[in-house]
């Protein structure tokens, strides 16, 4: 790379879009950098730099929207939310110290680009969900803009579906607005210990289809966590129903408070339980939950010492296997079988990310559309070149 752009605000960047379409040179698009690590290897002309776009525009608590621009950090979101007790009920998680950055960088802009989502994404949807409206930049030197900062606003297509998983390949964003909603009270964590996988997975889909409405259910070796979250009566009433519903599971029960609950999650959201192995690949796999165990066993039976644990109920497994020079991309993703599912390499070497696919090969029609939108939004491919293949 030749050098980097720094907008100051969507005016500068809409000048730096134009100036880089007009010399014909790409653009690496980062807000933090945290995550520059994720998606194959990009070769770009010119590192463009939203860390200058920073800021909040507006926060009405009252009205559970908050409406920031683009280089604006996460931790500066959530630390303004949590002086009105309120959250991202996406729980966007941070990858950093898996990727091999430090902990507390990255922008919600970047968790909304990758359609992130943390163990709350089975009761309050992945990010994409809460995006309300925003305005940025596409490939063309075009402004535009979606959404609102209101719930109702369905005014338009809806191109949040479109931008959220997109990778910044498709536009550069100077602004978002995005629900927020009331942080719970007190939360609670029912453990079960010693269970399974398979026995793992039936309980969890039994908590997460119960009246008890879990929040959260993952399951690491050995335990079995489900989550609880609201007022305390609430939670109380709901913590000894769901005791009483897992007593035939045949597990030992143990429960977390409020401290160790949220200790715990962030665990789970971050993916901490793989990061002690900063040389071990690491896949993100989603599939069907009650086909987790035998996806994960058809791995395992060919990478013994392969580690493991699931999210979403078992319909998310972070995988974590020995560092090899192409990822073992067949055996994960042939282990999907026929009830389908995707599999997404987070964490690798340069090296192997260009020489597998990063991200689950798409059918033929996918394909044809995947092209389509993005010769509508970024026909030069002007931006972040090459990330998704």
């Amino acid at each position: 790379m030749t050098g980097t752009i720094r907008p100051r605000d969507a005016k500068e960047l809409r000048q730096a879009v134009e100036w880089a379409l007009g010399e014909g040179v790409t653009l690496d698009v980062r807000g933090e950098g945290s995550k520059v690590a994720l998606g194959q290897p990009m070769r770009c002309d010119h590192v463009l730099d939203l860390s200058g776009v920073s800021g909040i525009v507006d926060y009405a608590p009252e009205e559970l929207v908050v409406t920031l621009r683009a280089g604006t950090p996460l931790r500066e979101v959530e630390a303004l939310l949590a002086q009105r007790n309120q959250m991202l009920a996406f729980e966007p998680p941070d990858l950093g110290p898996l990727l091999g950055q430090a902990p507390g960088r990255g922008t919600l802009v970047g968790a909304v680009m990758g359609n992130l989502a943390g163990s709350r994404r089975l009761s309050a949807g992945a990010a994409r969900d809460h995006l309300l409206g925003f305005s940025g930049v596409n490939g063309r030197g075009e402004a535009f803009k979606s959404g609102g900062r209101v719930m109702k606003n369905v005014t338009g297509y809806d191109l949040s579906k479109v931008l959220a998983g997109s990778w910044g390949t498709l536009a550069v964003l100077d602004e978002v607005s995005v629900k927020v909603l009331p942080a719970p009270d007190q939360t609670a964590t029912l453990m079960l210990l010693g269970l399974e996988d398979a026995a793992a997975v039936r309980a969890m889909c039994a908590a997460m289809g119960s009246p008890h409405e879990v929040s959260g259910a993952a399951h690491l070796p050995g335990r079995t966590a489900l989550r609880l979250e609201g007022v305390a009566p609430s939670v109380e009433a709901r913590l000894k129903g769901l005791r009483e519903l897992m007593a035939d599971a045949g597990a030992k029960m143990e429960e977390l408070g409020t401290l160790e609950s949220r200790t715990f999650w962030r665990e789970v959201r971050d993916v901490a339980p793989l990061n002690a192995a900063p040389d071990e690949i690491v896949w993100k796999i989603s599939c069907p939950p009650t086909e987790g165990p035998a996806t994960l066993g058809r791995i395992k039976a060919q990478r013994p010492t392969a580690r493991a644990f699931y999210d979403w109920s078992g319909g998310l497994i972070w995988l974590a296997l020995p560092p090899s020079t192409d990822a073992d991309h067949t055996l994960v993703r042939g282990a999907l079988g026929v009830t389908g599912g995707h599999a997404t390499l987070i964490r690798a070497p340069e090296a192997v990310r260009a020489a597998v696919p990063v991200f689950q090969p798409q059918s033929a029609a996918l394909v044809a559309l995947a092209v389509r939108v993005k010769e509508s939004f970024d026909p030069k491919t002007l931006f972040n070149p090459g990330r998704m293949g």
